[in-house]
Order: C-alpha cells, then sequence, then structure tokens
C-alpha cells in the first residue's frame, strides 16, 4: 500500500495490526506450544485439545481484563449482539411479566421492539423526542418493582452517546455493551448480564460474548429451543455446535495484545486522551463543526458531529477518503459524521484527522 488507511469505521471496526500480523503468521500453521501443527485454525476439530485451549485461553482472557468474578459465565455465541434483543426476553421475560429498557438511541429502541414480542417491555426513559443526544443521570431512573430486569445500552453508536457509569438496580441488569466493552473499567459484579458483538473491541464479527451470572443463568426459560439455551452453551463451554473457530482465536489474540500494553485501566487513559482531540477541536471551531451529544454523555468510542450543511458534509467526507480516512460517514438514519476511535485505533489517526478538520473549515 502506498497510503495509511485511517479506518474510523463504527464495525466491523480496526484491528490491532500486532493482531493481525500474529494471525497472518498462522494462516496456514497454528502454532502450538512452539509447534507447528500443519493446519489453520479454521481446519482444526473444534473438539481438538488444540482448540479448548484456545477457547479456554479466549474466556480467562476476558475473565483477566475484566476481572469477571468466578460465579460468572464467559459464552461465545453467534447471531451477533441483535440475537440477543431476542435471546434475552424469550430466555427471562414471559407475556404477563414486565421488563424495564432505558432507550438512549437506535440499538435501545431495536432492542425494546424484539422484547415486546415476549412480555410487558415498556421504557421506562427514552431521548427520543431530543434527538437521543444524552443518557439519563441514575437519579432521573424509576424502575418497576416487579420488572424481571432493566436493559440499557452503554454506548450508542450511531448518536455517540455513552453512560459514564454502571448502573444499579434492585432488579437485574441487562447490559448492551457491544461498543464500549474493554475500553473502559467497568464493575461486572453490578450486572446480571453483559453482551457485545465482538466487531468493535473484541475481535471479528460473528462472535457474541456473553457474561452472565450463575445466579441469572438459573432464572432462564427451561423450555428454550437448545440453540437458544444459554444454559446448555455455559454446559458446554460455548461448543454446543460448531463454534467461530477463527473468531474465538482472534478474540485470544486481542485479548493478549491488551494485557501487554497494559491492560483496560491503560487503553481507558488513551482512549481519553484520543476522544479529547477530537471534540476539543470541534468545540474551538467557533461553532462551525457541531457535536451531536450532550458534553456530559460524549462517547470515547464514537465522535458524532455536523457541519453548517449537508452539502459540506459530503464534501468533507468525500475529501476525508481521498486522503485516506475512510468511514468517517454518519450512520444512513442520521448523517452527519461520525469518528469511531476503538481501541485498536492509534492516536496519528486522531491527530492527523484534526489537522484535516481545521484545514477544512477554513477553506470552506
Amino acid at each position: 500500500m502506498s497510503m495509511q488507511i485511517y479506518n474510523f469505521s463504527a464495525g466491523p471496526a480496526i484491528m490491532p495490526k500486532e493482531v493481525l500480523r500474529k494471525a497472518q503468521e498462522e494462516m496456514l500453521s497454528l502454532q502450538y506450544f512452539g509447534r507447528n501443527i500443519g493446519m489453520s485454525v479454521m481446519e482444526i476439530s473444534h473438539r481438538s485439545e488444540v482448540f479448548t485451549a484456545i477457547n479456554e485461553s479466549a474466556q480467562n482472557g476476558l475473565r483477566d481484563l475484566l476481572n469477571v468474578p468466578q460465579n460468572y459465565q464467559i459464552l461465545f455465541l453467534q447471531g451477533g449482539a441483535s440475537l440477543q434483543f431476542s435471546m434475552i426476553p424469550m430466555s427471562f421475560l414471559s407475556q404477563d411479566e414486565t421488563a424495564d429498557y432505558i432507550v438512549t438511541g437506535a440499538w435501545g429502541e431495536k432492542a425494546l421492539v424484539e422484547a415486546k414480542r415476549c412480555g410487558d417491555a415498556k421504557a421506562i426513559y427514552s431521548s427520543v423526542k431530543t434527538g437521543y443526544k444524552t443518557v439519563p443521570k441514575q437519579s432521573e431512573l424509576n424502575f418497576t418493582k416487579e420488572a424481571k430486569y432493566i436493559h440499557y445500552t452503554s454506548n450508542e453508536t450511531i448518536e455517540g452517546v455513552e453512560f459514564k457509569y454502571d448502573l444499579e438496580a434492585e432488579i437485574p441488569v441487562v447490559c448492551d455493551a457491544s461498543s464500549n466493552i474493554l475500553s473502559k473499567q467497568i464493575d461486572v459484579s453490578k450486572y446480571s448480564l453483559i453482551y457485545a458483538g465482538a466487531q468493535k473491541n473484541i475481535g471479528p464479527s460473528g462472535i457474541t460474548v456473553v457474561i452472565i451470572r450463575d445466579e441469572f443463568l438459573e432464572k432462564s426459560n427451561k423450555k428454550q429451543h437448545s440453540m437458544l439455551d444459554y444454559s446448555k452453551f455455559a454446559e458446554n463451554k460455548s461448543l454446543l455446535n460448531t463454534p467461530n473457530t477463527w473468531g474465538i482465536y482472534l478474540v485470544d489474540l486481542v485479548c493478549k495484545w491488551l494485557k501487554n500494553i497494559g491492560g483496560v485501566s491503560e487503553i481507558e487513559k488513551i482512549n481519553q486522551q484520543k476522544a479529547a482531540i477530537i471534540y476539543n477541536a470541534i468545540d474551538q471551531s467557533n461553532g462551525y463543526f457541531k457535536g451531536h451529544a450532550d458534553i456530559d454523555a460524549r462517547s470515547l468510542m464514537n465522535v458524532t458531529f455536523r457541519l453548517p450543511s449537508i452539502e459540506l458534509e459530503n464534501k468533507f467526507c468525500n475529501e476525508a477518503t481521498d486522503l485516506g480516512f475512510d468511514g468517517l460517514r454518519g450512520h444512513r438514519s442520521v448523517g452527519g459524521i461520525r469518528a469511531s476511535i476503538y481501541n485498536a485505533f492509534p492516536i496519528e489517526g486522531v491527530e492527523k484527522l484534526v489537522e484535516f478538520m481545521t484545514k477544512f473549515s477554513k477553506e470552506n
């Protein structure tokens, strides 16, 4: 390649270069305890000793990085986070039961739609009328006493809003952490279930991580179809059927990469620094660039902003693409600009984007 491409895509997102190089090195022959086994990880049996070790290493890597207590199961599922919109209410909600939903963006809204098919799911908070620009304070939330669980999305990729705290409730807390898991420290013990599509900070698309408390797991629907049954996956260490072996292998490599650079606490500092560089450029542009999210709800992962006109936004994106900035066009449902700067995104890419923003505003 003659030019560096900076991948600002919201997902599938940028992967650590060290991980990609290691995967490239082992593409034809996986290395296992210092020896080449002569096959790709995509060719070996998921029941083999080699893949069993990879599967356990990936699970343990996530457990260590997130300080997951021992009374939680870590599962690797398929179907993306979107399948969890249905799988959760199908497992924990009946037609005559209630679940609370906090809706702060498009993904929370989609989750609520699916839950309503199973029972009395309702939004106890929604910021839709103000354009999904904020998140509620803990004190603003009034939970339904008999609710089976409360569901929220910790970071909305489309609108670029993020919770700055771990939500607490006397009822089970379920969180879609797809776009900010591993980006900052969280207290897993406050949650009954956390789920995340892998393609932001964990690995490639095609893997969904579910972290579920044993006590909550026991409450799941006992008549559930096997392939939608969390208990069955837990009993089989995620190997109920043939899993995405390539994806789990890459999750393991990402966990090792993150540990090598200092873990979640270190990457959180880096993420704060990267986001601050862009938000400062927005705030100092005298209104030329306007951030979408309220200041106290700004996402560290997805920086969303607008320009004075749609025409200028199109010009901005076209020129950015020519310069090697890929994926800056906002989601098709809202437009604008979105810079997704997940864990693997380099700080120099953020600095170069700000240089371009400054130059563009002066020339236009």
